[in-house]
């Protein structure tokens, strides 16, 4: 019953202020829980999705957390702007994490997130260690280290424009006649498949924008391929210089992180994976995601 009422009362949508070297603008952020609690962790999304497509993993939370998931640059509704420096890594995400991170009062967060949101939390938390309570990681995108080598040279990103993910993204539809056609043309297919109706819904409602036109996506194809792109960070160094627990939950199908389960050299961290899931487990196991978020947090 307390899971149903928190599913119906929907989180507050705050818009706030962020100014670095990647271009000012207002971050949207979904605040979930009592507003009056400090905020006890900060979820942060895939590459391409946005903060709703959360609602039915966070929301249950909200009777126990305060929850901030906001909407990342190039995506949901926030209007940083996109593309006003050269995209060669996820630092952009970074620095706007750790400028939000800094409009926050109260004891250090916990960062958690899925896929790009997951690697953009840590690389956070590694340059402020100290406003860190502990991550949680969903499938992060952590490459091999070899790979992360190639990513690192020179004009790495030139070639990486050209991987077939980066591609197929440039070519995916972006205008629709209604939120049912979107809807129908996602179901089951591809990322989706395996969503439940209501998840995909709660993806849909904040990731189209109605236009003279008819709904277009409000994560251009053009800045999704650029993130899949701009992989010149380093997560392993992060993994490094951040000392504090470390909790990765991966997928058995198709993972994304390639951390092995007891990582030589650290300690803090620790790998599980999520038994039938693929790297959209937040969504198809919202379960056993949820009970890792609780555990951080509370």
């Amino acid at each position: 019953m307390i899971m149903d009422a928190a599913l119906m009362s929907p989180p507050r949508r705050l818009s706030v202020p962020i100014d670095n070297r990647w271009g000012g603008g207002r971050m949207s952020v979904l605040d979930f829980g009592d507003p009056k609690r400090p905020v006890d962790l900060i979820f942060s999304h895939a590459n391409g999705f946005n903060a709703g497509a959360y609602r039915s993993l966070l929301s249950p939370l909200s009777t126990s957390l305060r929850i901030w998931a906001p909407d990342l640059r190039g995506h949901g509704a926030s209007d940083l702007p996109v593309f006003a420096r050269p995209k060669t890594s996820w630092r952009d995400h970074r620095d706007d994490l750790l400028a939000l991170m800094e409009t926050i009062d109260g004891p250090p967060p916990v960062l958690a997130g899925h896929s790009m949101g997951g690697t953009a939390s840590l690389l956070a938390a590694a340059e402020r260690p100290d406003r860190v309570a502990s991550l949680v990681l969903l499938d992060a995108v952590i490459w091999r280290r070899s790979a992360m080598l190639v990513f690192n040279l020179p004009f790495a990103h030139r070639f990486l424009s050209r991987i077939p993910i980066a591609r197929a993204t440039l070519r995916r539809r972006a205008l629709f006649a209604s939120r049912e056609e979107a809807m129908a043309a996602y179901r089951g297919r591809g990322a989706f498949k395996g969503w439940p109706d209501m998840v995909l819904a709660d993806y849909l409602a904040e990731g189209l924008v109605e236009g003279p036109d008819g709904f277009t996506l409000a994560a251009t194809p053009a800045w999704e391929a650029a993130n899949y792109a701009a992989q010149a960070h380093d997560p392993w160094r992060a993994l490094r210089l951040y000392r504090g627990p470390i909790r990765i939950l991966k997928a058995e199908h198709g993972a994304l992180t390639h951390v092995p389960s007891s990582p030589r050299g650290l300690p803090h961290v620790s790998v599980e994976v999520v038994r039938g899931g693929g790297h959209m487990f937040p969504m198809t196991h919202a379960d056993v995601t949820r009970e890792a978020l609780f555990e951080a947090a509370v």
